[in-house]
């Protein structure tokens, strides 16, 4: 090491200096703790230093001094500081030894391993020294530097350790396998005298948040933690878990009247007895909370005055159960029968109801359709309801398929259409514009049907090269695809695209109408009687639309005519299109903006290991949500006419379902298994008899939906049922199970006499928040990683699947090294050899599986559902053929849609062995990449709703 001391004053006076911007925002607001237990101010021009002198030890002073040496370590230093910061957002307090942690990754990451070994070795020279010279004191050690905690006044007190043990102790209380002690030292370790009592907890919630990865349950430790902080914000004053058991019933009375008077809440919640509601809390519920899921309620849901929450998780469940029993008779019985199912995470209603329900404005649906007009005063009335929809969190679909054309005559002013292209930019950036209050991004899906005569540049709006004035990078697109197209394809036939201008008509049938209708047209053209159309291969157009779908990510696939041939109310319109995550199939028309109520029951919580399915608890969680989304479409607030008079002529809802992977692994059912595929039937029927009987209870209690004569309820055609007329419509190509298991007898016997209450019942959203919350796995996915970071609005979290952890201890496997294997395979098991192939079957990943297992669960699905499912689809080494053939069983086995495309790179980046805890890395929010996710880039689809992109959340 001696060069480096000679070259070290030559190289000083060259060294780099960062440039980052993210180095000067960062350092006033970091404290970094010696080794002997002060602290200094953040300084990231020592990192650099630190690292030249490494490149000074590897290369010696004339090769350190390189233009290349000099920008590496700039570069370097600013991975170092940003890893840092990304792990601590807010600022707070760093180890020196957790800084040099991070400048080896950092060397190692970037390939220059001769210079990390010099690092390692000197560090380690470093640590005998100090060893040694404590060894030749013969002076005994000092006695602790007592550390005191600056008060928001400015006044010093002595940390109380005491408490700090206490509130450590009570968060780890009932754990199996973690250490309130070691929580503690690490907590102490990085503290220090004048530390700002804001900080402490703070430290003491990434002290076990570092332990995550290495066991599961410190999810929960690091939950309990920010609870407290959380009790200290809302209450002003501290209180440990044990002694809100007895406090939180005469805070529930505060809360509501504190809400009332800062105008958050609805004046009608000071009406119901708050005495009985604060009793009926249960505090020991607040225990139940993922770190990731009381953080997201933490950050967005919890309602606050100027940024202060005066909101705690059980009067946050209470305060949604009574804004959705506003209306009840026995409204107390009502919100105490709502809470419970909320508060236990059986049923957890969707985003937008969570956010505002009980509060002033109660816009509480999830789902909003609309079918944009052929003409200006449409169009942007159109745009104008997207804005007013999305301001209230509402997820919009878009059906654009009127809108004539480029070159389209304009009878107007004798001139040429420029499209439906230009409109859409122009909805994209609405979407932008409107952000839902900055709790989420304004969010739109725009859908276009196949034979339109733009589709073609419809497909390209999602590039990032041509035109920008013709590019949407903000909204998702999806192609609305009739069955005739599909069979053109398969025939290797012609295919023929026109004006909606010309062919009005097509947009309103489907079928074998649309079929006849699109065939005189074509004949039309053929013989002259139209000037306006292009023919092309259906193969063409088709390999193009995999082709932008596999490059973008979209326009997603959707499939017009099993959307409209098995919908309860085609005697009431057409479905034109599905919404921004391809569950809901509602009718729209100029007169009507299709509204949809979602929320999602906990299948994992309904599952139990040895007796499978609860078929009683389903059904009574199911009448009690099913409640509760019919009393959403009364108390909602409608920014818009349409929707208000759609909603209460139809009163959909779309009950779905989460948990399915966490209830397959209950179960010990791997997702490629024909027994996972009997149980997404068996459990799907079981969903889909409560709900049906349950909303023709309701009908007999409050009346059939006004609309109800005609459907298919009313001829007593059941989801099940309408099968046969998609078999009909199709002929031969239609390839659906029909098994049922259940006795529908009843459920037959109830509709018929009393009607059904809701035209919808049944829909599947992606629930990428509200499974976080309820910290199961997302809506039917299978899981993604095994270990892996997840990004949101919040930030980052480590994401461990708990029940891989459990079978690897029982076997004796799980170890760091194993921690490490996981993070160096992407979260896989497939390729560690020690793990047993029983368990790489049982939890192998999404990218492990072959597409068709989760298409053939879908489809057992569709069959019982009356909307259809947020089907995300996954191919680890994609290739035309395959995604054409995934996308055609697909369609034979009877989807009515999918949703995203995900697909790996072709190549990952070189990896080191990792031990730092890097995948606890959390920054504030932002847009993200999906490398984000693990150290594989996904291909397609780099915003991705359901699992990565922080700014769009989807439905739920």
């Amino acid at each position: 090491m001696e060069n480096i001391q000679r070259a070290q004053q030559t190289m000083r006076e060259n060294m780099p200096r960062p440039t980052m911007t993210t180095t000067s925002q960062t350092e006033p607001a970091f404290h970094v703790i010696r080794r002997n237990g002060k602290a200094t101010h953040f300084d990231a021009a020592k990192i650099a230093v630190a690292i030249t002198k490494a490149f000074l030890a590897s290369e010696g002073g004339t090769g350190a001094a390189s233009a290349r040496v000099r920008e590496t370590v700039a570069n370097l230093t600013e991975q170092v500081v940003q890893a840092l910061a990304r792990r601590q957002p807010g600022g707070g307090t760093v180890h020196i030894e957790d800084i040099q942690d991070q400048v080896e990754l950092a060397l190692m990451r970037s390939g220059e391993h001769e210079t990390a070994r010099r690092y390692v070795l000197y560090r380690e020279a470093r640590a005998r020294a100090r060893a040694d010279e404590a060894a030749e004191q013969a002076a005994p050690q000092p006695e602790t530097t007592e550390i005191h905690v600056k008060l928001a006044n400015g006044a010093l007190v002595p940390l109380d350790q005491k408490r700090l043990a206490t509130v450590i102790g009570e968060a780890c209380a009932d754990l199996k396998e973690v250490s309130a002690e070691r929580v503690i030292a690490a907590t102490l370790k990085n503290l220090f005298d004048g530390v700002a009592v804001q900080d402490v907890m703070q430290s003491a919630i990434l002290s076990a948040r570092a332990l995550i990865e290495n066991e599961p349950n410190y999810t929960y430790v690091s939950a309990r933690l920010l609870l407290d902080t959380l009790r200290h914000e809302v209450l002003g004053e501290l209180a440990t878990h044990g002694q809100m058991r007895e406090r939180y019933a005469a805070y529930f009375t505060s809360f509501i009247h504190k809400g009332i008077k800062a105008e958050l809440l609805d004046p009608r919640l000071g009406d119901f007895d708050l005495a009985v509601l604060g009793k009926a809390l249960i505090a020991d519920r607040d225990l139940s909370f993922t770190y990731l899921g009381l953080q997201t309620l933490y950050d967005r849901y919890f309602l606050h005055i100027e940024d202060h929450r005066i909101e705690l998780p059980q009067a946050f469940w209470m305060r949604v159960a009574m804004g959705l029993a506003l209306n009840e008779i026995e409204r107390e019985k009502r919100a105490i029968e709502f809470y419970n199912i909320l508060s236990s995470f059986d049923f957890v209603s969707s985003t937008p109801t969570l956010f505002n329900s009980g509060s002033l404005r109660s816009q509480l649906s999830s789902c909003y359709l609309t079918t944009v007009s052929d003409d200006l005063d449409g169009i942007y009335s159109a745009i104008k309801d997207n804005a007013l929809l999305s301001k209230y969190a509402g997820g919009l679909g878009n059906d654009w398929s009127r809108v004539r054309s480029l070159g389209a005559r304009i009878k107007g002013t004798n001139g040429k259409s420029q499209g439906v292209i230009p409109f859409l930019k122009v909805a994209n950036d609405t979407a932008v514009a409107v952000n839902q209050g900055g709790r989420r991004k304004g969010a739109v899906c725009a859908y276009l049907e196949t034979w339109h005569l733009d589709i073609e540049e419809f497909l390209e709006l999602r590039k990032n090269t041509g035109d920008e004035r013709r590019r949407t990078h903000d909204m998702n697109t999806a192609n609305w695809i009739p069955d005739l197209f599909i069979q053109r394809v398969r025939e290797n036939g012609e295919w023929t695209l026109f004006s909606p201008s010309d062919t009005p008509e097509l947009h309103d049938l489907y079928g074998k109408a649309f079929t006849e209708a699109y065939m005189r047209y074509e004949a039309k053209a053929a013989r002259g009687e139209l000037k306006l159309f292009r023919r092309i291969r259906a193969l063409d157009l088709w390999r193009k639309m995999l082709t932008m779908l596999f490059e973008t990510g979209h326009p997603w696939f959707t499939f017009k005519d099993p959307c409209n041939v098995r919908s309860p109310q085609q005697h009431k319109g057409v479905v034109h299109s599905s919404n921004l995550c391809t569950e809901i199939t509602l009718n729209t028309s100029n007169e009507e903006i299709a509204v949809c109520n979602l929320g999602s029951v906990n299948l994992a919580a309904h599952t139990d290991p040895a007796k499978g399915l609860d078929f009683a608890k389903l059904g009574k969680t199911i009448r009690t949500a099913m409640r509760m989304l019919d009393n959403v479409i009364d108390i909602n607030y409608y920014s818009v006419p349409q929707a208000r008079t759609s909603n209460l002529r139809h009163r959909p809802v779309g009950l779905g379902i989460m948990g399915f992977q966490d209830a397959l692994y209950k179960m010990r059912l791997a997702y490629s298994s024909i027994q996972a595929v009997e149980f997404a039937d068996a459990s799907m029927e079981a969903v889909s008899y409560h709900a049906l009987l349950a909303s023709s209870q309701l009908a007999a209690e409050r009346g059939a939906y006004p609309t109800y004569a005609g459907s298919l309820w009313s001829r007593g055609i059941l989801p099940i049922d309408s099968i046969e007329l998609l078999a009909e419509s199709r002929g031969d190509n239609l390839s659906m199970d029909r098994t049922t298991r259940l006795n529908w007898e009843e459920v037959r016997n109830s509709i018929s006499k009393h009607g059904m209450r809701n035209s919808n019942c049944l829909a599947i959203a992606p629930t990428a928040t509200i499974s976080n919350i309820a910290g199961v796995g997302q809506s039917i996915e299978p899981t993604y990683q095994n270990l892996f970071v997840k990004s949101n609005l919040s930030g980052e979290f480590t994401v461990l699947n708990e029940h891989l952890v459990r079978d690897l201890k029982v076997r004796g496997l799980w170890d760091p090294v194993m921690v490490n294997d996981l993070k160096y395979f992407d979260g896989r098991l497939g390729p560690i050899d020690r793990i047993p192939q029983d368990l790489k079957t049982l939890y192998a990943t999404a990218f492990e599986i072959e597409p068709h297992w989760l298409i053939e669960c879908a489809s057992r699905r569709q069959k019982w559902i009356d909307q259809a499912q947020s089907l995300n689809l996954y191919m680890a080494e994609p290739s035309g053929k395959k995604l054409s053939d995934m996308y055609m069983l697909a369609w034979e086995k009877g989807l009515k849609t999918t949703y995203y495309l995900r697909t790996l790179a072709a190549t990952a980046p070189e990896k080191s062995t990792i031990t730092d805890g890097s995948l606890n890395a959390v920054r504030s929010g932002g847009p993200t990449s999906s490398a984000h996710l693990g150290s594989q880039d996904l291909m397609a689809a780099p915003k991705m709703c359901a699992l990565d992109d922080p700014t769009c959340e989807s439905c739920q």
